[in-house]
C-alpha cells in the first residue's frame, strides 16, 4: 500500500514540477477522479472550464475530462496547446448526436434558433447559434421572447426539464447521457425509506421520474452549491459520483449517499470515460505534450461563435 502511495507522490512532484517548467495549467471537471481534482489548479463544471480556458495566460492547458471539453478550450484558444490524459475519454451523450444528422435536423426547422448542450462535438456546435451548459441553460432560454421558436440537443432530459420549468416548447434531439439515464427510481426511493432525512439532490439530464422525487434540481456547480448552503445534513446525490468528492471537502460534517444506476453491480454511478484520466496518464500527457487536441479550422471559426454568445450572455446574467 505504502508503495503506491509513494508513487502517487512522486508522479504528483513530477507533475508538478512539469506544470510550471512548461507553464501549463490543469483544469478538471467535478466528475474527475478525486486525485486528479486535488492536483487541478481548477476544478469546475462544464461552463466554469469554458470560461477558465478563456482566461487563462497559460502555454498549455491540460484538459482533464471528456474530450468534447477539449475540443471546447481548443476553440476558446487556438494559439494554445490543448492537451488530454486520454484521447478515448468520449461522451455518450456527445456520440448521440452526430453533427450530420443534426444539421439535417435543424434544416427541416430553418425558422429555429438553435441551442446546443455544450456536451457535443466541435462540428455540432458549428450548426448552433448559442451553446448553453446545465448551469445557464434555464436563464438562456429565457433571454429569448417567448415566441422565440427553439430547438435543444441533444439532451432530451435537460431539454425536457427546461421546457417544463420555463413553459417553453423547445423542438428536442433524442440523446442522452448513458450516466444520468441509468439512475434507478424505485432504488432511490429505497433508499430515502432508510434514510429520510436526506435530501435528494438531482442533474437534470436524469429521467422526468427522478427530477419528480427530488428536493433540489440543479447542474453540477449548482448541486454542490446546495450542499454547502442547505440545512440538511444528509443528501442522496444524483448525479456522476465523482463530484461527491468536492462536496465532501466543503462540507466534512455532511453524509453524502451517491444514487444507484439500475444496474446491481454497483452502488454508485460512475462514468467509465471521465475515469480513464489517470494521475500517470496526466503526468505523460505532460511530459510528452501528447496527446493534443486538434480541431478543424474551418470548423473552430464557426462554432466559437455559440461558445462565445454563451460566455457573453451567462457575464451578463452574472453566472
Amino acid at each position: 500500500m505504502s508503495h503506491s502511495i509513494s508513487n502517487n507522490e512522486q508522479l504528483k512532484a513530477a507533475i508538478d514540477t512539469l506544470r510550471k517548467e512548461k507553464n501549463a495549467v490543469i483544469l478538471a471537471h467535478y466528475y474527475q477522479e478525486g486525485e486528479i481534482q486535488d492536483i487541478a489548479d481548477f476544478v469546475g463544471d462544464s461552463l466554469a472550464l469554458a470560461q477558465w480556458a478563456s482566461k487563462t495566460d497559460a502555454d498549455i492547458i491540460v484538459m482533464c475530462g471528456v474530450h468534447f471539453m477539449g475540443e471546447t478550450a481548443k476553440i476558446l484558444c487556438p494559439a494554445k496547446k490543448v492537451l488530454v490524459p486520454d484521447l478515448e475519454a468520449g461522451c455518450s451523450l456527445a456520440d448521440s448526436c452526430p453533427a450530420e444528422d443534426f444539421a439535417a435536423f435543424t434544416r427541416l426547422h430553418p425558422d429555429h434558433t438553435v441551442l446546443s448542450y455544450v456536451n457535443t462535438t466541435a462540428a455540432v456546435k458549428a450548426y448552433t447559434d448559442v451553446v448553453v451548459t446545465s448551469t445557464n441553460a434555464r436563464q438562456i432560454v429565457e433571454s429569448f421572447p417567448a415566441d422565440t421558436k427553439l430547438i435543444f440537443g441533444p439532451d432530451r432530459n435537460l431539454g425536457n426539464y427546461i421546457n417544463s420549468v420555463t413553459g417553453r416548447s423547445m423542438l428536442l434531439w433524442d440523446g442522452a447521457c448513458h450516466i444520468h439515464e441509468q439512475f434507478s427510481l424505485e432504488k432511490i426511493l429505497e433508499l430515502k425509506k432508510k434514510n429520510p432525512e436526506a435530501e435528494i439532490i438531482t442533474h437534470p439530464e436524469c429521467k422526468q421520474p427522478v427530477i419528480a422525487v427530488s428536493d433540489f434540481v440543479g447542474s453540477t456547480a449548482a448541486l454542490l452549491k446546495h450542499t454547502v448552503n442547505s440545512d440538511a445534513k444528509e443528501f442522496i446525490v444524483a448525479t456522476e459520483s465523482g463530484v461527491i468528492h468536492e462536496m465532501q471537502k466543503q462540507s466534512p460534517d455532511k453524509h453524502f449517499i451517491p444514487a444507484p444506476p439500475e444496474d446491481n453491480t454497483c452502488a454508485c454511478n460512475e462514468c467509465n470515460f471521465m475515469r480513464l484520466n489517470t494521475l500517470e496518464k496526466l503526468y505523460f500527457c505532460l511530459k510528452d505534450e501528447t496527446p493534443e487536441i486538434e480541431v478543424d479550422e474551418a470548423i473552430s471559426e464557426k462554432a466559437v461563435k455559440p461558445i462565445l454568445k454563451m460566455l457573453e450572455i451567462s457575464e451578463q446574467l452574472g453566472l
